[in-house]
């Protein structure tokens, strides 16, 4: 069972990732500037929308540990919450399976 310590740690190291200031960040948005978004700005959004939808999911199931919140509202924002980060590990698979591809092809 994920805990609120384990949960803010995973938010800061996605943080870390998608921050501008890093070398990642320089890194895949540091190219030349085409017609619009690029790539890094957009994985970006993927992943603070990713985060946000986490937030939302540890505060309406701290609500309802308090006895604030709804049960529907609860089950919605940690389907949600789930389907996000179904999305970002299937992004990161086929990510992976493009660069395996790559590395087995003859030079």
């Amino acid at each position: 069972m994920p805990t609120p310590s384990g949960a803010a740690s995973a938010y800061t190291s996605v943080a870390r990732l998608t921050d501008s200031s890093s070398a990642l960040g320089k890194a895949v948005g540091g190219g030349a500037k085409a017609n619009g978004p690029d790539f890094g700005s957009m994985l970006k959004e993927a992943m603070n929308s990713v985060v946000e939808a986490g937030k939302k999911s540890d505060a309406q199931s701290q609500a309802l540990a308090a006895g604030k919140a709804n049960m529907v509202d609860v089950v919605t924002a940690v389907a949600e919450t789930e389907v996000a980060v179904d999305a970002v590990v299937a992004v990161r698979d086929r990510v992976i399976e493009a660069y395996q591809e790559i590395m087995r092809m003859p030079i």
